[in-house]
C-alpha cells in the first residue's frame, strides 16, 4: 500500500513538473515573440510591446501557478484520503502514516512553491 501511494505521488508530481515546465516554455515564448514582432514595427507600435510582453508574461506565470496549485492539490487530496483509509485500517500504525502523509504533503507543496518563484522570475528576470 505504501509503495502504491509512493509511486501515485511520485507520478503526481513528474506530470506537474513537466506540465509547469512547458507552460513556462510557452510563455516565455510568447513573450520573445512579441519582442521580435516589436523590433520590426515603428515607433507607435513598440509602445504596445510593452503591454504585449507583460501580458504574455503575466498570463504565461498565472496558468503555470494555477496548473501547480490544482496538481498540487490534487495530489494533496489523493495522499490525505489514503492515508486515512490506511490508519481506519490498521490504526496502530497511525503515527507512521501520518508522518508519512506530512513528508509527502511537504513535498508536492514544494513543487507548488517552485512553481511560484519560476513564475515570479518569468515576471521580473526575463
Amino acid at each position: 500500500m505504501k509503495l502504491k501511494m509512493i509511486k501515485t505521488m511520485a507520478v503526481a508530481l513528474a506530470v506537474i513538473i513537466l506540465v509547469m515546465a512547458g507552460v513556462g516554455v510557452a510563455g516565455v515564448i510568447s513573450a520573445q515573440a512579441a519582442d521580435t514582432t516589436a523590433a520590426a514595427s515603428e515607433a507607435a507600435a513598440e509602445s504596445n510591446v510593452g503591454i504585449n510582453d507583460i501580458l504574455g508574461k503575466a498570463i504565461g506565470a498565472g496558468v503555470a501557478v494555477g496548473l501547480a496549485a490544482l496538481g498540487g492539490g490534487i495530489g494533496m487530496g489523493l495522499a490525505v484520503g489514503r492515508c486515512g483509509e490506511g490508519v481506519a485500517r490498521q490504526p496502530e500504525m497511525s503515527g507512521k502514516i501520518q508522518t508519512i502523509m506530512m513528508l509527502g504533503l511537504v513535498f508536492i507543496e514544494t513543487v507548488v512553491i517552485y512553481a511560484l518563484i519560476i513564475s515570479i522570475l518569468v515576471i521580473f528576470v526575463l
